[in-house]
C-alpha cells in the first residue's frame, strides 16, 4: 500500500497507532494533550489524504473545504459523528465511519454506576468520610433510594440502550421504554414494554437516556419533561449533554422536583451550567462511558481499521455516508 497523508487530533491508544503506521507507513498528529483550536486544526488538515478525529473535534464545512481535494476518508474515534458535516463531507465523495457497537456494554455499565451512586448517595459518603466526619452508624445518614423491583424507563433502544436494559435483570425491574422501533430482544428477555415518552417519564422512578444528539433530541428533557417526572425520579444520562435543558435540571433539583441526577455528559461540554456543581443530588462525571482500556483499545482499532479500508477503496466496517461509496 502506498503512503498516506493521515493527521490524528489527538493520540489515541497504541493498538490503532500501530495499525496505521503498519499499513499507511505513518501519520501526523497533535502534539498538545488538548483539543486543537480551529484555526490549529485548518492548518493541519490541509493536503491530508485522511483524518481521525474525536466527537470534540469540530470538523465543520470549513475544516472540511481547508484539508482540500486529497481527503478521503474523515474517521470519527466514536459512535457519534454530529460534530462532522456530514452533508459537506457527502458532497465531496468523503467518507465518514465511526466506530458503534464496540463501547456498548461499557457505556451501559458507566450508566448504571452513575444510576446506583445517584440513588445511594454514594459520591456524598465518600466526602464525608474523607474529611472525617464520619462519627458512626446513624440511622438517618444519606437515606437514598432502593432501585430493586422499581419502575425502570429507557429513552432510547439502540445499542446501549439495549445493553443498559438487560443489565437490569438482576434488579428484578419493570422496564419501560421510549424507541422509533419495537426493541424485540428486551421485550422477550426482560419483558420490557414500549410507551410513549409521556408515559415513561410519569411512571419511571428512574431514567436513562441512550438517544443519539439530533433536531429531535434536542433539549428532549426540559422543564415540561421535568415537571412530569415522580419527586423521587432519578435522571441519568450518558447520551449527549444537549439533550437535556440543564438550566431546566438545575431547577428541578434545586425546588425537589425529581430526587436526584446523574451526568456523563453536559450541554456546554467541558463546561457545567451555572449552579450545577453546587448542587448535592446531582452526580457529576468527567465523560467516562467508555473509558475502559479494553474498550478504548477496541475503538482505536476500529477507527484505524475503517480509515484503512477507505483509502484502500475497500467498505470501511462502519460508514454513516454509504452514499459515498457507490
Amino acid at each position: 500500500m502506498k503512503k498516506f497523508n493521515i493527521y490524528i487530533t489527538r493520540k489515541i491508544p497504541e493498538i490503532g497507532l500501530k495499525l496505521i503506521q503498519k499499513e499507511c507507513g505513518g501519520y501526523q498528529i497533535n502534539p498538545h494533550n488538548r483539543v486543537l483550536k480551529k484555526q490549529e486544526l485548518i492548518k493541519a488538515v490541509k493536503d491530508q489524504d485522511a483524518l481521525l478525529c474525536l466527537l470534540t473535534d469540530k470538523i465543520d464545512k470549513e475544516v472540511i473545504l481547508a484539508a482540500g481535494p486529497k481527503l478521503k476518508v474523515i474517521s470519527a474515534y466514536s459512535a457519534g459523528y454530529e460534530n462532522i458535516d456530514l452533508k459537506t463531507a457527502t458532497d465531496k465523495r468523503i467518507v465518514v465511519t465511526n466506530t458503534p457497537g464496540v463501547l456498548s456494554i461499557a457505556t451501559a455499565e458507566t450508566a448504571w454506576a452513575l444510576m446506583l451512586a445517584a440513588a445511594r448517595k454514594i459520591v456524598d459518603g465518600d466526602l464525608f468520610m474523607r474529611k472525617g466526619k464520619f462519627k458512626g452508624w446513624d440511622p438517618l445518614l444519606f437515606l437514598g433510594q432502593e432501585i430493586s423491583g422499581k419502575t425502570l424507563g429507557i429513552i432510547g433502544a439502540g445499542r446501549i440502550g439495549t445493553e443498559f436494559g438487560l443489565m437490569s435483570k438482576g434488579f428484578r425491574m419493570n422496564v419501560l421504554y421510549n424507541s422509533n422501533k419495537v426493541n424485540n430482544l428486551l421485550e422477550k428477555e426482560i419483558n420490557a414494554k414500549k410507551v410513549s415518552l409521556k408515559t415513561l417519564l410519569k411512571k419511571s422512578e428512574l431514567i436513562s437516556l441512550h438517544v443519539p444528539l439530533n433536531s429531535k433530541t434536542y433539549h428532549l428533557i426540559g422543564k415540561k419533561e421535568f415537571a412530569l417526572m415522580k419527586p423521587t425520579a432519578i435522571l441519568i444520562n450518558t447520551a449527549r449533554g444537549p439533550v437535556v435543558d440543564e438550566n431546566a435540571l438545575v431547577m428541578a433539583l434545586k425546588n425537589k422536583k425529581i430526587f436526584g441526577a446523574a451526568l456523563d455528559v453536559y450541554e456546554n461540554e467541558p463546561e457545567l451550567t451555572l449552579g450545577l456543581s453546587q448542587l448535592p443530588n446531582v452526580v457529576l462525571a468527567a465523560h467516562i462511558g467508555s473509558a475502559t482500556t479494553q474498550t478504548r483499545e477496541a475503538m482505536a482499532r476500529l477507527a484505524a481499521e475503517n480509515l484503512i479500508l477507505a483509502l484502500k477503496k475497500q467498505k470501511p466496517k462502519n460508514c454513516v455516508n454509504p452514499e459515498v461509496l457507490e
